[in-house]
C-alpha cells in the first residue's frame, strides 16, 4: 500500500496507460480520481476499481481547458478532502503522415494537449498539495523529448521537449514545500503504436530489449516516483524504453 490515504488525479484515465496507472494506483491505497473527455470509458475504469475494493471517483476534464482543470481539483477536493498526487498521463501523438509536418493546426493542438495541460494541472494543483503539506506530481513525456524522429509531427517532439523543461522548472520552484515534480518518458508503447508483425521486426532494430514496452511498465515508474520511495527526487526524468535511447 504505497500510497495509502493518498489522492490522486490521473488524468487521460479512460483507457491505455492511464487506466493502467489508475488501477495501479488504487491497488496501492489511493483514492483515485480518473480524469478524461471519455465519460462512458472512465466510469467504466471507476467501477473496476470499486469491483477490486478499490476507491475512485471520474472527472470530465479536457486537459487543454482552464476551467476544466478548475472544476476537475475542485471536484476530487470535495469528494476526498485533499490531494496529494497529479499524473499528467493524457497526451496526443498527432500527424504521423510525413506530409504534414508543417501542419500548423497539428503543432497548435500537440501544445495544447501535450504542454499546456501540464502548466494547467500545476496552477491548480500546487494550491492544493501547499495545504497538505506534500504533493508529488508525475508527468508523462517521451523519449521524443530527447530526439528527434523521422515520421512523427515535430510538434509531439517539441511539445514533449516543453513537458521536459517544465518539470524541472516547477520541481525547483516548489521543492522547499515538499512538493515532487518529476518526469517519465516511454519509448515505444502500445498507445502510439499499433502492434503489427513489420512494427515488432523494426522495433527489434532499434530497442536493445527488442520489444515494445508494456503500459504496466511505465505505470509502475509512475508509482515510484508518486510514493514516498521517490521522497528525495524531484526534477528528474526516468526514462523507460527498453535501452532506446542508450544506442
Amino acid at each position: 500500500m504505497r500510497l495509502d490515504k493518498k489522492v490522486a488525479i490521473v488524468t487521460g484515465a479512460s483507457a491505455g496507460m492511464g487506466a493502467v496507472s489508475a488501477k495501479l494506483f488504487a491497488n496501492e491505497g489511493a483514492r483515485v480520481v480518473v480524469a478524461d473527455v471519455l465519460e462512458e470509458d472512465g466510469i467504466n475504469v471507476v467501477e473496476e476499481i470499486r469491483g477490486a475494493g478499490g476507491e475512485a471517483r471520474f472527472v470530465k476534464l479536457d486537459v487543454a481547458d482552464e476551467e476544466s482543470w478548475k472544476a476537475a481539483v475542485a471536484f476530487t477536493v470535495r469528494q476526498f478532502g485533499e490531494l496529494h498526487i497529479v499524473v499528467n498521463n493524457a497526451g496526443i501523438v498527432g500527424p504521423l503522415d510525413p506530409e504534414a509536418e508543417f501542419n500548423t493546426a497539428s503543432w497548435d493542438q500537440l501544445f495544447e494537449v501535450n504542454a499546456r495541460s501540464v502548466f494547467l494541472s500545476v496552477k491548480f494543483a500546487i494550491p492544493e498539495m501547499r495545504k497538505a503539506g506534500v504533493g508529488s506530481i508525475v508527468n508523462v513525456s517521451s523519449v521524443s523529448a530527447f530526439v528527434g524522429q523521422v515520421g512523427i509531427h515535430p510538434g509531439y517532439n517539441a511539445s514533449k521537449g516543453a513537458v521536459r523543461i517544465l518539470t524541472k522548472s516547477f520541481a525547483v520552484k516548489h521543492a522547499h514545500e515538499n512538493i515532487r515534480v518529476n518526469s517519465v518518458h516511454p519509448g515505444i508503447m502500445p498507445p502510439m503504436r499499433n502492434q503489427k508483425p513489420a512494427l515488432e521486426q523494426r522495433v527489434a532494430a532499434v530497442v536493445p530489449m527488442g520489444r515494445i514496452g508494456r503500459r504496466e511498465e511505465v505505470a509502475h515508474a509512475s508509482l515510484f516516483l508518486a510514493s514516498d520511495d521517490a521522497s528525495y527526487i524531484t526534477g528528474t526524468e526516468l526514462v523507460v524504453d527498453g535501452g532506446y535511447l542508450a544506442l
